[in-house]
């Protein structure tokens, strides 16, 4: 979120930068109170509490909590921002080219997929084809002695072997009796077009958690408009599985958004006040609760398609591997001996390609035989190492989701928490390792308010978070008495 480039906040801007930086365990804090900026620029109380948020989203700021209960802002960072100047344009500019140069090649990349797939085997099964036809009239007409036939009957075998076998299958597949609608096609089967199933085979579905900021931004201000427009960190990190540091973060870039502030409870604990978002006739009820993240799905398609299209691009492998192999053991045909010595699909195909160029050789090593291979192998490579990459990432959310239902947990019963009570409802959404991830979720609760650890009857270790405790029953005193204003009749209408 940019800050507006008003006069005001320019003023605040320049002020914090002229404050002295204090040196560290000099016993005083760090950091400015909204008093001081406002000492220092002139600007009233009320404008500079509502600006000192988003100037602390702009440079990252960060908050302090004094003896007194007074919020201070501190920017170790310095003043780099994160939205203007040229650093910033830079990245945007290079970040915007960077999304366009993906787009771009993603979409060549998926035309050269699906005509390199399908151009390739449909190129192969002519060939395959045309050599059949040719062997088997060459064989009635009895032009060859047994020992010639003897020579290329191995490269024959290959290709008719390889040409029923996908002759067979292709028109009793379930490519076909799908996009046909036989009897085999069931009616809730989606009926997605061949190059799309590819594409999914290939990059899978995409994000299955897009605009997820978005979303968690709605949960939070339906969960402000259910609690009077205060909330604290841990209610936060409940809310959305952020740790602590990254929920603070997150919460200043809200304050600046949505005009919220910061505040100190009377036990000297942070809370954030957004009276702005309680200003609409739909309060709400309840919090809406923030869905689990979705796992990456390798592919929508079905699992016999996916089997389909591994054959089609192993032909396409053992195809242009024979090719290859070929042209550079085999090289140049130059006379009727050699072409009966030589492979017979080979042989063949070097006689057909001389009808169309000056060097077929050439044209069989790259165009038939490195190119499909080459291709092949990236077919086969990219899925695969989504595959890996899917998996991490498919840890890391279960990991956010187990964060998310353990801080609820926590939040909600401070004292006693065992190990064992953080549980993810779904067993699909939990973490590989899960005592480890139980415990590393502890860990981050504890850098924000350190528990008591003791050992219980049975053997197993208890952590009490009383301050944590103490702070859930100061909010909801504090929130108790916060008092809401009511938007009233309509006196004026423009439709009257």
């Amino acid at each position: 979120m940019k800050p507006p480039d008003s006069a005001s906040y320019a003023k605040l801007v320049t002020a914090l930068k002229k404050q002295p930086r204090r040196p560290a365990g000099d016993g005083l804090p760090g950091g400015r109170s909204a008093a001081d900026i406002s000492a220092a620029t002139a600007l009233p109380l009320a404008t500079v509490r509502e600006l000192l948020p988003r100037a602390a989203d702009e440079f990252r700021g960060r908050l302090e909590v004094t003896a007194s209960g007074e919020i201070l802002y501190s920017f170790p960072l310095g003043f780099t921002s994160r939205y203007r100047g040229f650093a910033a344009r830079a990245g945007r500019v290079l970040e915007k080219a960077g999304h366009f140069l993906k787009a771009a090649g993603v979409f060549l990349f998926k035309v050269w997929i699906m005509v390199m797939l399908v151009g390739y085997f449909a190129l192969f099964m002519l060939i395959a084809l045309s050599a059949m036809m040719l062997s088997v009239a060459a064989s009635s007409s009895g032009s060859s002695g047994r020992g010639e036939r003897r020579g290329s009957s191995g490269g024959l075998y290959l290709t008719s072997s390889i040409f029923n076998m996908i002759i067979r299958l292709w028109f009793y597949s379930e490519l076909l009796e799908s996009a046909r609608g036989g009897r085999r096609a069931s009616p809730s089967r989606s009926k997605k077009p061949l190059h799309r199933a590819i594409f999914s085979f290939v990059f899978g579905e995409g994000d299955p958690n897009r605009d997820w900021a978005g979303k968690r931004k709605k949960a939070l201000i339906a969960f402000l408009r259910a609690h009077r427009g205060l909330i604290s960190l841990p209610d936060f990190m409940a809310l959305s599985g952020l740790p602590p540091e990254a929920a603070a973060a997150e919460l200043l870039a809200c304050c600046g958004e949505f005009g919220g502030s910061p505040e100190a409870s009377d036990e000297g604990t942070i809370v954030y006040r957004f009276d702005e978002i309680l200003r609409g006739a739909d309060r709400g009820e309840g919090a809406a609760e923030l869905p689990v993240k979705r796992l990456w799905k390798f592919s929508s398609n079905e699992k016999s398609m996916n089997v389909w299209f591994g054959i089609i691009n192993t032909v396409n492998l053992l195809f242009g591997g024979y090719f290859f192999y070929h042209a550079l053991n085999t090289g140049a045909i130059l006379g009727p001996e050699q072409f009966r010595q030589s492979s017979w699909l080979y042989g063949l195909t070097w006689h057909l390609s001389g009808r169309f160029v000056q060097d077929p050789l050439s044209l069989i090593t790259v165009g038939l035989g490195l190119v499909p291979l080459v291709f092949s192998l990236v077919f086969w490579l990219v899925p695969v190492l989504r595959g890996f990459w899917e998996r991490r990432e498919n840890g890391r959310i279960r990991m956010e989701n187990l964060r998310k239902a353990g801080f609820s947990r926590i939040w909600s019963r401070p004292l006693a928490v065992e190990s064992g009570d953080i549980q993810e409802p779904d067993p699909a959404y939990r973490p590989a390792k899960l005592a480890d991830a139980r415990d590393r979720i502890i860990k981050e609760m504890g850098a924000y308010s350190v528990p008591d650890v003791e050992i219980g009857e049975k053997g197993n270790t208890v952590y009490s978070f009383r301050e944590l405790d103490r702070e859930k029953r100061a909010l909801e005193k504090y929130r108790e008495e916060i008092r809401t204003e009511e938007l009233g009749d309509t006196v004026f209408d423009t439709g009257e």
